[in-house]
């Protein structure tokens, strides 16, 4: 059985794992290796996760599987103060990917709006990134396509998705 437990500071070096972990796969044939690296510091440092954690700019969860971790989420209600909650982060352990866990894990994230008023989910997916198909199949579709400057002379170059509830 699935199971999402919110994660705390002491999580940080689990979620570190998991993103040196699927990042390389999820985006090595998209991104070059210094600009995995540059991302996965900024985004994932020591600093800017107890400071996303601490200030709950995002809620993180675990995600596992009889003590198992998968991987984890990081999501925010009331995203720009609309009834939206948004999926900054969604990794799962390439192992695990097509044994229908990122669908379950989706659904919880689903219970977890509906309790927080969220009348849909959103959630950015770069544009040659292959969970594209994933969420189109599960219901997402493509609202906007943004290029995000996020420093050091790169892009993210990603389509903007939303569900409804």
């Amino acid at each position: 059985m699935i199971k999402i437990n919110e994660a705390s500071i002491e999580d940080i070096i689990k979620i570190q794992q998991i993103a040196h972990l699927t990042w390389p796969i999820t985006y090595g044939q998209i991104l070059t290796d210094e600009q995995l690296d540059y991302m996965l510091d900024l985004i994932y440092s020591d600093e800017a996760l107890i400071s996303q954690i601490e200030k709950k700019e995002q809620l993180f969860y675990l995600i596992s599987e009889n003590e198992s971790i998968l991987g984890f989420i990081g999501i925010e209600h009331d995203y720009k103060n609309e009834p939206v909650t948004r999926i900054h982060k969604i990794y799962l352990l390439p192992e695990t990917q097509g044994k229908g866990i990122g669908k379950k894990v989706i659904e919880e994230i689903q219970k977890l709006a509906l309790e927080n008023n969220s009348t849909s989910l959103s959630l950015n997916v770069n544009r040659f990134n292959s969970a594209l198909s994933f969420y189109k199949k599960i219901g997402f579709e493509i609202i906007d396509e943004v290029n995000i400057d996020i420093g050091n002379g790169y892009l993210m170059e990603d389509y903007v998705m939303e569900k409804k509830l």
